[in-house]
């Protein structure tokens, strides 16, 4: 794995004589970035021989608890495993008071370990390495929706939608509606500004299927690099939205009667000249694109964890949502998992339409990417596509149920051979351990439910 040159820092630090401060950052299994904060004189050091971190980093609840059964904690003794610094990570935090700047890390190969299994970047970059031997280069793009919030909760406790520029808040959905976008505008011009200061290339901004709800689209490119930017993107979201004295929520599911939020995921694949191996004037695409289809859709049930791993990420799932509910793919079609979307020959790509916002980007990726190679090594059969209403025509519907990912994630051969066994152990332990957790606690709804009628 390329890891940034000791030249990158120092160039930096003579550009930005101003930063005092250094936000050193990790991802870890849940998506939620970990790490450290430096002070200047500490930069150079990170660059040239690494910076220790504790296994548990990589082993840590959704809550940052410690997970016994990962095996990162007691019998490794939290040892300290060095992780160094990625190309092209190093930039500006612009809303940030103190002068700041980011650097995201990566486990190192040999000297990381134990805690290099679990790096989920990691899992992406060997996915990604299996397909490039056999001459298959994956590009894709990133679409993520969140919710602009009050950071203050509403007389009942509970979240709302942001104030406006006008001091009004939004009530009503207005899909698409241009006046919800001029009302946060100051948000935005701050959100782009930042996205180019730090390379990030955020395109068309739209408004969403819910009141206060956005997304904006990430311009495709190599693979690995579109979810280095897409874990970028999240972070920066939420820095300027607090800056504006607001929540930025990738919660999959936030309010029951409203839409919940996905990270749609763009995938084609290149050979070595960058052509499009996917493009045909056909609306299918090729057959190699419908391999890949037929793939993804065999290893569907195995990575639902990956796509969507929390509980509430499954109380998306509802009939008519625009959340895909069944193993089902189309040509221009909304209403299915997997869209073929429409447009010139050489852009046919697939849009993946499963994850939530909620979920990692490297393993999302990681998993769909396995599942191509999976379908173009078996030469799968996707089947004749879904036309009009996937969700009438399904006969087939995912499991809306957290446990049951759980278990066909533990039961898959297929995925510990393409993911990893090491890895795969890491992340279950993780998720049985949320589960366990989130079943045991007693909140409102149980008392509301039960408390006088049981």
């Amino acid at each position: 794995m390329p890891f940034a040159s000791e030249q990158d820092a120092q160039d930096f630090l003579v550009q930005n004589p101003d930063i005092e401060l250094f936000e050193l950052f990790i991802l870890d299994a849940n998506g939620v970035p970990r790490g450290k904060l430096l002070h200047r004189d500490e930069l150079l050091a990170v660059y040239a021989s690494g910076r220790p971190l504790p296994s548990t980093i990589l082993g840590l609840s959704i809550n940052g608890d410690d997970v016994e059964d990962t095996g990162l904690v007691w019998e490794v003794g939290d040892i300290d495993c060095r992780a160094y610094p990625l190309a092209g990570s190093l930039t500006r935090m612009p809303w940030r008071q103190i002068p700041t700047a980011a650097v995201q890390v990566s486990m190192h190969p040999s000297e990381g370990m134990p805690a290099t299994v679990a790096d989920p970047r990691h899992v992406l970059v060997q996915v990604i390495d299996t397909l490039k031997a056999e001459g298959y280069h994956p590009v894709m793009a990133c679409e993520l929706e969140f919710y602009l919030l009050d950071q203050q909760r509403d007389s009942q406790g509970r979240p709302q939608p942001a104030l406006d520029r006008d001091g009004g808040r939004p009530r009503s959905t207005q899909v698409y509606g241009l006046r919800e976008l001029e009302q946060i505008e100051p948000f935005l011009a701050d959100l782009y500004a930042a996205c180019k200061l730090q390379g990030i290339p955020a395109r068309t901004a739209i408004s969403e299927y819910a009141p206060g709800q956005v997304e904006i689209t990430l311009e495709h490119g190599d693979a690995l690099l579109a979810m280095d930017q897409a874990v970028r993107y999240k972070r920066l979201v939420k820095g300027v939205a607090h800056k504006h004295g607001m929540q930025a929520c990738f919660m999959a599911k936030p309010f029951d009667h409203l839409a919940g939020t996905g990270m749609h995921m763009h995938v084609s694949l290149a050979d070595a000249q960058g052509r499009n191996l996917f493009a045909s004037e056909a609306p299918a695409g090729t057959p190699l694109l419908g391999q890949a289809v037929a793939g993804m859709l065999a290893g569907l049930l195995d990575c639902l964890l990956l796509f969507c791993p929390n509980a509430n990420s499954y109380r998306r799932f509802q009939a008519n949502s625009y959340a895909p509910l069944a193993p089902t793919w189309g040509v221009d079609n909304r209403t299915v998992s997997l869209r073929v979307p429409g447009g010139p020959a050489n852009t046919r790509h697939i849009e993946h339409r499963i994850c939530g916002a909620d979920a990692n980007p490297y393993l999302a990726a990681a998993a769909i990417l396995a599942g191509i190679h999976r379908g173009i090594r078996e030469q799968l059969d996707p089947g004749a596509p879904i036309e009009g209403n996937g969700y009438a025509q399904a006969k087939e519907l995912l499991p809306t149920d957290w446990l049951i990912s759980i278990q066909a994630l533990e039961r898959s051969s297929w995925a510990r051979e393409a993911l990893g066994q090491e890895f795969l152990k890491v992340y279950l332990a993780i998720k049985r351990t949320e589960y366990r957790q989130f079943m045991a606690e007693v909140g409102e709804q149980d008392w509301r439910w039960y408390l006088s009628q049981a």
